[in-house]
């Protein structure tokens, strides 16, 4: 009776063991599982951060140009405005030129036809001196 005792709690233990160790296989097993899909996840969220990151950079490199593009247009702006006010003064000077220029040139003919003026007048005088005379 002894003997089938030690027996059956042997066959017990065995049996406990190989439960033991069946579920320390499955448990194994759910860990693994468990430990692969964490690793997928991470990858997955890791993969979203990427893209997020990627989009926010595109998104600052593209605030970036735009804020260049304006400075650009800015500078360029200025820069017409510094050309025209350049040429409007210049044009400013080169009409002060040509008008005193011309002033010059028309006191001269003015002169000169006040000098023609006076020699025929003279002229007229001493025709008219001559005839008195000739009379």
């Amino acid at each position: 009776h002894e003997q089938e005792h030690d027996r059956e709690i042997s066959e017990l233990i065995t049996k406990h063991e190989e439960e033991m160790e069946k579920l320390h296989a499955e448990l194994n097993k759910e860990q693994q599982h468990l430990l692969d899909e964490l690793l997928q996840q991470m990858a997955a969220a890791h993969k979203v951060e990427i893209e997020e990151a990627r989009l926010q950079s595109q998104a600052l490199h593209s605030l970036e140009l735009e804020a260049l593009r304006l400075s650009l247009n800015n500078m360029h702006t200025s820069q017409l405005e510094l050309m025209q006010s350049n040429l409007r003064k210049e044009k400013e000077t080169a009409l002060v030129e040509l008008r005193e220029m011309l002033n010059d040139k028309r006191a001269q003919e003015v002169a000169i036809l006040q000098s023609r003026h006076q020699l025929e007048q003279e002229k007229i005088k001493e025709q008219s001196l001559k005839e008195k005379q000739d009379l």
